[in-house]
């Protein structure tokens, strides 16, 4: 079932956390999903069914592989539930496109709509009716009411309800001490809260149990009907035509034919290798670097490589053996000067002669300095905070050849940031309005986050030049 709202702020993901959290707790293996680019709730997903929080988003990996991927993290599971973004029908520009209802139609699933009912009564019903009956091929099958004010708050909501037909799940009542603190770029990640986290989704369970019908949310679930094709597979996509980045000119990620010479693994490359005898590759986590996408790191073992963490905060230098280094998203900018301190890591990584791929945090982490702190300096720029929230999809061409990509190629990506850097010469990417990024033979470093899975390619090239350093392939 997939949870959504009229708007952001109403309470998706205190419902959906609390409701993955509940149904773990009753014994059954629920399979944890978002809608869109969002890295922090899925961390908050994780903690409450002890599986690995799953995107699904149109854009960022091309709609015909939503269904694939959900089938892929969904295998095994009892029950599967899909947190939104923003409004229901809120997708790209002024296209419902990477909207929640546009997954809930690729998933033909059905919608629990949470509504929050402070400072409303009897209009909730003139809400939950609009929503239900905007689109017919979107199935509003329930209501949840959250920050319900009394019991009486609720008698009058519930009566007003029973005319649209659309039956009542639940009704939660305002309850502060389940809110999860926020900053600059939403949530605090559940990876910096530690044991607070873990305690605050143990709350949210629990206030979903008692304030929701369990019973009728699984009924509802077990109206989704079968999907129809099979499940992603990291190997399989790794050798499957057309599953690189995108020619210039197409407008859909790894659909069309792949650029001459990259439909095949590069050498030495082969799918499904055993843990430890492939390419090391270090992929940056801890406080500083929360943001990934589980996809890559399953890429990267398809791959041929062993991907193995570390922490930029604590550890002094890289894991043994490694040769290639991933550094993604994150909050660097609320640990600059402990990152800054450690001297022996950034040396490390400024002398690094194997290739490096970074996205946004990674890339302010490579500059020479962020916000007067000092970086590693493997990248000639400077970062800095600034006022301004620089948020969006872009949809990018590949200026040039480099470590990840090869001139021309399209790749649809997310920007999600309130620093900025000016990198020296033309930006490895380019959108309309705009562009960033650094890229050389041996580093590919951008503000644009990308979803390997819809340009497995990407993975695939990382591990080749992991074997031959500098190789353009």
């Amino acid at each position: 079932m997939v949870i959504a709202a009229p708007a952001s702020g109403s309470g998706k993901t205190t419902v959906a956390t609390g409701l993955m959290a509940a149904l773990r707790a009753r014994g059954l293996r629920v399979s944890p999903h978002k809608v869109g680019p969002d890295y922090i709730d899925p961390g908050y997903h994780a903690l409450a069914t002890g599986l690995p929080g799953r995107n699904l988003d149109p854009w960022l990996t091309g709609e015909e592989r939503v269904a694939p991927l959900f089938l892929h993290g969904a295998a095994g599971a009892d029950v599967a539930v899909v947190e939104g973004v923003m409004g229901l029908f809120d997708g790209r520009a002024d296209t419902d496109f990477a909207s929640t209802a546009h997954v809930a139609r690729l998933l033909d699933a059905p919608v629990v709509l949470v509504v929050d009912a402070a400072r409303q009564s009897r209009s909730v019903a003139a809400v939950v009716h609009g929503f239900a009956t905007f689109d017919p091929r979107v199935r509003v099958g329930g209501v949840i009411l959250n920050r319900v004010g009394s019991e009486r708050h609720e008698e009058l909501c519930r009566s007003a309800l029973a005319a649209t037909g659309t039956p009542v799940l639940g009704a939660i009542r305002r309850d502060d001490a389940v809110s999860t603190p926020s900053r600059h770029l939403g949530l605090i990640p559940a990876a910096e809260r530690g044991s607070e986290a873990v305690a605050a989704v143990d709350r949210l369970g629990e206030l979903v149990a008692r304030s929701c019908d369990l019973e009728a949310l699984l009924r509802l679930a077990r109206t989704a009907p079968p999907l129809d094709g099979r499940a992603w597979s990291p190997a399989g996509a790794l050798h499957r035509p057309g599953t690189g980045p995108s020619p210039a000119g197409t407008t859909v990620p790894g659909t069309g034919p792949s650029p001459a010479g990259t439909a095949r693994p590069g050498p030495g490359v082969a799918a499904g290798a055993a843990k430890g005898t492939g390419p090391v590759v270090a992929v940056a986590g801890g406080a500083a670097f929360t943001f990934g996408y589980a996809e890559h790191a399953e890429l990267l073992r398809a791959a041929g490589a062993e991907a193995v963490t570390f922490d930029p905060l604590r550890d002094e230098a890289l894991p043994e053996g490694t040769a290639a280094v991933v550094i993604g998203g994150g909050f660097p900018e609320m640990y600059a000067a402990d990152l800054a301190a450690n001297e022996p890591l950034k040396r490390e990584i400024a002398a690094f002669g194997g290739p490096i791929a970074a996205e946004c945090a990674g890339l302010l982490y490579l500059c020479e300095s962020l916000d007067d702190h000092p970086m590693c300096g493997k990248i000639a720029a400077k970062a800095e905070m600034t006022p301004r929230l620089t948020l969006g999809y872009r949809d990018a061409t590949a200026t040039r050849d480099s470590l990840l990509t090869r001139a021309g190629e399209r790749y649809r990506g997310h920007e999600f940031h309130r620093t900025a850097v000016t990198v020296a010469g033309e930006p490895l990417f380019r959108w309309e309005g705009g562009g960033d990024g650094h890229g050389d033979p041996l580093v590919t470093a951008s503000y644009l986050h990308l979803h390997w899975a819809g340009s497995p390619l990407l993975a695939q090239r990382l591990v080749s030049s992991s074997r031959s350093p500098s190789a353009l392939r």
